[in-house]
């Protein structure tokens, strides 16, 4: 059975292209199929955004989809940009990145705990949904730092890795992201799907 990717972001091609190697079945994404959706990310949660996105594709595309949202929650800024990790600045990541730091530029480094949440939807073109998270913790740099990842990466510090996130090697990423904690804890259900299981 083929697995649709709803995604067009390039950085979370790469991913979820090696995250999702152990199921050895025919990933596809949109672009793969032609499918140019615009889907409105207006829910109040990951897993509202994340459903909207799986729900809409797999209808378009009458295939098992999976989705996902996700965001840094900043505890200094109660929780923010959370599901609106993506909207928060106009422009580009690096803009996003400026807008977090202009925010926190009074905050002391023991108040930047921050966590990168992430929650994946699997969808069945009949309506049928089952959805797995993962979280990820750190804190929020004064200033980015490394070349790698995508979106918040270059500023959210990783303790026990003594890097950010954008430092380290995208095999150590993709073992330890949210959207990788995500993806395991999904992988067993995915797996019994694609063998013709049920969201029983």
């Amino acid at each position: 059975m083929k697995l649709l990717i709803a995604t067009q972001n390039p950085g979370k091609v790469r991913e979820f292209r090696f995250l999702l190697a152990p199921l050895e079945t025919d990933i596809c994404f949109p672009s793969d199929l032609g499918l140019h959706l615009d889907v409105p990310e207006d829910g109040i949660t990951y897993t509202d955004n994340a459903g909207q996105k799986a729900l809409a594709y797999a209808k378009a595309s009458e295939l098992l989809t999976l989705a996902d949202d996700s965001g840094l929650e900043v505890d200094a800024l109660d929780g923010a940009p959370g599901i609106y990790s993506a909207r928060y600045a106009p422009g580009h990541d690096v803009d996003r990145v400026t807008a977090l730091l202009t925010h926190l530029k009074d905050v002391p480094p023991e108040r930047r705990t921050a966590r990168f949440r992430c929650v994946v939807v699997i969808a069945s073109p009949t309506g049928e949904t089952y959805s797995a998270e993962g979280v990820c913790e750190g804190r929020i740099t004064s200033e980015p730092a490394g070349q790698g990842g995508f979106g918040y990466d270059p500023v959210f510090f990783l303790p026990e890795h003594n890097c950010t996130m954008a430092q380290l090697p995208q095999e150590e990423k993709n073992r330890i992201s949210h959207r990788a904690r995500a993806i395991v804890a999904a992988l067993p259900k995915l797996g019994d799907l694609l063998a013709g299981g049920t969201f029983a």
